[in-house]
């Protein structure tokens, strides 16, 4: 695969998994103080990785949760974070300032606060309560994020009483690394090919829903335009058709994000109409993978690492078709804002 390290990959996605006992424990002592409600709690990108493991917890779990922008939870004052409010912070680097400071701030209310960093001693891993530590790079955060999210929410259902696949779940997910480079070398040609096709294309339509919307405006706002420099719509597939649609030609570029939860027949919605009035629809579906010792009920859950994974793919020939390295930026950290 091009400019690809599997046995990195591995390393840090399995990291991820192993920190299952530690995440348990931090979670369990969360529990004995008392838990109202969680917050995930971050900036940019690092924020919107958290949007599956909210969703997942609004719809099946009854415990309060909210996903809040670092800056704007601090200005706003939210009226529900409080002493028995457990906070989850993550960035990368563990010095994103917005983020520090709203870790600074949550303490000041008495919440309960856990750090995810790919680093220790930063100042984001200092300020907190608990802080779980994963070395990982921009091409393979995502996927480390959304494992150790998971893994707290699912513990969280546990610990509740409204999970009883927790022990089901969290061994299968120890076979996610290797499934996940699975889904990898299956999707090369057709990144490649994607690549190849749309390295000029100024403008893509990105639509998804449930589960996976978090995805498409993760890979929207944060790999191609601030990566790539490449105008995009995130679009919720219901909100598809109550606005943008009407943006559709029959050279319009229309990424679609498929995965298997309830909220599928949305996407498929979006399928139908650009297959009708559009030449450039291109879909990635989860369906298309196999998951060799991952159950059914599993699939509907990481459809979004699914996602991430395979489009890294695409990312990685995009930035060598374009000759624009994913690392290339005119401002960010570069100029003060």
């Amino acid at each position: 695969m091009l400019n690809f390290d599997a046995e990195r990959f591995l390393r840090i996605q399995n990291g991820a998994v192993a920190l299952k006992d530690e995440l348990d424990q931090v979670i369990d002592a969360v529990f004995e103080k008392g838990l109202e409600n969680v917050f995930f709690v971050g900036t940019g990108g690092a924020a919107i990785l958290m949007f599956p493991a909210e969703f997942i917890l609004k719809n099946h779990s009854t415990l309060p949760v909210y996903t809040e922008i670092s800056s704007e939870l601090m200005l706003m004052d939210h009226q529900h974070l409080g002493e028995r409010s457990l906070v989850i912070l993550p960035s990368l680097s563990g010095t994103t300032k917005e983020t520090v400071e709203a870790a600074k701030f949550c303490k000041e209310k008495g919440a309960t606060t856990i750090s995810l960093v790919a680093h220790a001693n930063t100042p984001l891993a200092n300020l907190t309560d608990y802080t779980l530590v994963n070395y990982a790079a921009d091409d393979t955060s995502c996927e480390s994020f959304y494992i150790q999210s998971y893994l707290i929410a699912f513990r969280l259902m546990y610990k509740r009483n409204e999970f009883p696949q927790y022990h089901q779940f969290t061994e299968e997910m120890k076979k996610l690394p290797e499934a996940l480079l699975n889904v990898k070398k299956a999707t090369e040609q057709r990144a490649a090919a994607f690549a190849q096709k749309h390295k000029y294309t100024p403008y893509h339509i990105l639509s998804g829903t449930g589960i996976d919307w978090g995805q498409t405006y993760y890979y929207g706002m944060c790999i191609l335009e601030e990566m790539q420099w490449i105008k995009t719509r995130p679009v919720h597939a219901s909100d598809f058709f109550h606005g943008t649609l009407e943006l559709v030609e029959h050279d319009t570029s229309i990424i679609l994000l498929k995965g298997e939860d309830r909220s599928r027949a949305l996407t498929e919605r979006v399928e139908h109409f650009a297959d009708h009035y559009t030449n450039e629809l291109t879909v990635f579906d989860t369906k298309d993978y196999e998951f060799t010792g991952i159950s059914e009920e599993l699939r509907r859950f990481i459809s979004p690492i699914v996602l991430a994974t395979l489009l890294e793919r695409v990312s990685c020939h995009l930035e060598t078709q374009r000759n624009h390295p994913l690392t290339t930026r005119r401002y960010y950290k570069k100029v003060p804002f």
